[in-house]
């Protein structure tokens, strides 16, 4: 059984190893110390069996709600955790009064991009930029 829960400080551990287990970088607890702070409750973990299976992390600005950092553990992958994940963050992002939810999908991921158009999230033409704070442009 899946079990979709807030994240706490004693998850910080497996859900690093977790997103190392996905291929994706890990957030320090610095950064994850400073999103707590504004919205908790949307950062969420998956469990099955007592193991973190899977979690997401959520952004509301006030504005638009964001999806970052969607990852579920191989070995459970294929039953649902992901899914799950989404619909209950996007129940606490309509609780907020949250009127349309964003999230990046890299072009060449077609695997995500399939999972996220059956989840209904349509596709746009944007060009995203960044920048990263502290760095002087053209050094």
């Amino acid at each position: 059984m899946i079990r979709v829960r807030e994240f706490g400080w004693p998850d910080y551990e497996r859900v690093a190893a977790l997103w190392t287990a996905a291929g994706r970088d890990v957030l320090p607890r610095s950064e994850l110390t400073a999103k707590l702070t504004r919205d908790p409750q949307l950062f969420l973990v998956a469990d099955v069996d007592q193991a973190v299976a899977g979690v997401v992390l959520g952004t509301y600005d006030g504005r638009r709600g964001m999806i970052l950092r969607l990852a579920v553990d191989p070995a459970y992958r294929r039953r649902g955790v992901a899914t799950l994940l989404v619909a209950d963050l996007e129940g606490r992002f309509a609780a907020l009064g949250c009127p349309r939810v964003n999230l990046l999908v890299l072009p060449k991921d077609t695997a995500a991009l399939r999972f996220w158009q059956a989840l209904g999230y349509v596709p746009q033409p944007d060009v995203l930029c960044s920048k990263p704070m502290g760095v002087t442009p053209g050094r």
